[in-house]
């Protein structure tokens, strides 16, 4: 009999949990005669063996204290500048705008020998952006800071193939780099909308991407250097829930859930992109909206904080709370706060997939900062719009770096949104309103432009991208 071969997964993030054990990603895997070992943060593997059982898989500990304290005492700087470098330093071939606003924020925030190092980082970086040969010098070099951390893994259950969530953008990087060194196939299903544009070059070397779309082919092979063949469109197997209607509650229950006005139209407000920008000027638009009825038609809304509003002593934390004071008083505004996975994965997770997934099927008009929600959104086919409202100073806080939400409009995710027509861009209260108004009274505005949005970064709208990516990762073996 042959015998079956072992596939590492690694899941270190709660994004990836969905990606892998909510989808038909696994169930594809195991009944292609794969057995799985499942990796994740340490303090989730007996909740993740309970819930998720079956033949053939089995799960472990992703090993992030050992991954840290490896960071922390072999050459700290050295890898901490390398992985920075391996951020900002993808080839200029394909719009850097995203890259260029972490940049400016490292360069502001950076500690007082870190900015006297910034000038010979930029200037690596230009290098880096421009020369092949230098992206490649970078990614080989990193491999010197592989450790021993994952050894006795590899002996015990010798994988033919190391699967993660990225390509070692995170602590994934010392496993892949150890099934590099040991010359094990490594591949990635990357779960994130802007990931190919937002992060670049790989943190191992790798051999292949599973990706959502032709567009995100194109970022890899033209930010990152990967090759075409290399490349795999599967679609994004996390949003197969949506289009087949899983995960959607009835609305009855929705509404009992929150105590919504079955009378009231329904605003939904997602919080994003708070580690640049405050959100609260957004939410104090719309809640005085809402609150005051300054709507065409009457409404209530729902604000579903961040994952980073959970940050214990953070000014996110603090954001939040601030904003359940604006609201405490608003008997037509609610909260909804993600529910966490737990571990280091935090509030980042799937737990809450029937909660979103109904948030977004039954709002009236949903709202956001450009988040992927806008793609989430465009998938039940309701009205989105971007709201960038500005908060006076930012942040206003010393050493913390604030970007204009105005500014944003020209990153690679965000210019597509705006190019595709699939929503509206608004950037003070007057035009929220007018959008709100224009929105509320004919849903169906734009819905053409959304449908071709969904095509075009999605591909496989028909539910198959989970099958259709545990089937090339299969190919693989």
């Amino acid at each position: 009999m042959k015998q079956a071969k072992t596939i590492f997964i690694s899941a270190d993030h709660g994004l990836s949990v969905v990606y892998f054990l909510q989808t038909e990603v696994l169930p594809t895997l195991l009944a292609g005669g794969a057995n799985v070992v499942l990796l994740t943060d340490d303090g989730l593997v007996e909740q993740i063996e309970a819930r998720f059982a079956q033949p053939g898989l089995q799960v472990a500990g992703l090993r992030f204290d050992a991954c840290k304290r490896y960071f922390d005492q072999h050459r700290h700087g050295m890898q901490h500048w390398m992985h920075f470098l391996r951020w900002m330093g993808g080839s200029n071939r394909i719009n850097t705008n995203a890259m260029d606003g972490h940049l400016r924020q490292m360069d502001y925030e950076a500690s007082p020998r870190g900015k006297r190092l910034m000038p010979l980082i930029r200037t690596l970086t230009a290098v880096l952006r421009r020369s092949r040969l230098a992206r490649k010098t970078l990614v080989s070099a990193q491999q010197r800071f592989t450790g021993d951390i994952y050894g006795d893994l590899f002996e015990h259950h010798q994988p033919a193939l190391v699967i993660a969530s990225t390509p070692g953008w995170r602590w994934d990087r010392y496993l892949l780099r150890e099934a590099a060194r040991r010359d094990i196939p490594r591949a990635v299903g990357i779960v994130g909308w802007d990931n190919p544009s937002s992060y670049r070059l790989p943190g191992a070397p790798m051999n292949y991407a599973n990706c959502w779309s032709q567009i995100q082919q194109r970022e890899l092979v033209l930010g990152s250097d990967w090759q075409p063949s290399q490349v795999h469109i599967g679609g994004i197997p996390s949003y197969d829930g949506y289009f087949l209607g899983t995960w959607k509650m009835p609305k009855e229950d929705y509404w009992k859930l929150h105590g919504l006005d079955p009378d009231r139209k329904l605003l939904a407000y997602a919080c994003s992109f708070v580690t640049f920008s405050p959100n609260f000027a957004n939410v104090q638009a719309l809640a005085q909206l809402v609150n005051q009825d300054a709507l065409a038609q009457p409404a209530q809304l729902l604000i579903r904080l961040h994952p980073n509003h959970f940050m214990p002593g953070s000014l996110y934390e603090g954001e939040a709370n601030r904003i359940r004071e604006l609201i405490r008083d608003m008997p037509h505004v609610h909260l909804v706060e993600p529910v966490p996975l737990g571990g280091a994965l935090g509030y980042y997770s799937g737990e809450d997939m029937p909660e979103k997934a109904s948030m977004m099927a039954y709002a009236d008009v949903f709202l956001t900062v450009y988040s992927t929600m806008v793609v989430e959104t465009a998938i039940h086919d309701r009205p989105i719009i971007s709201v960038c409202i500005d908060q006076p100073g930012g942040w206003n806080t010393p050493g913390k770096f604030s970007l204009s939400l105005r500014e944003i409009g020209e990153w690679p995710t965000h210019q597509r949104f705006r190019a595709a027509g699939a929503g509206r861009v608004v950037d003070d209260r007057r035009s929220l309103k007018e959008a709100l108004d224009a929105y509320l009274s004919d849903p169906n505005m734009d819905s053409d432009n959304r449908r071709r949005f969904i095509r075009e970064e999605c591909t496989f709208t028909d539910g198959s991208a989970g099958r259709r990516t545990g089937e090339y990762f299969l190919s693989l073996l």
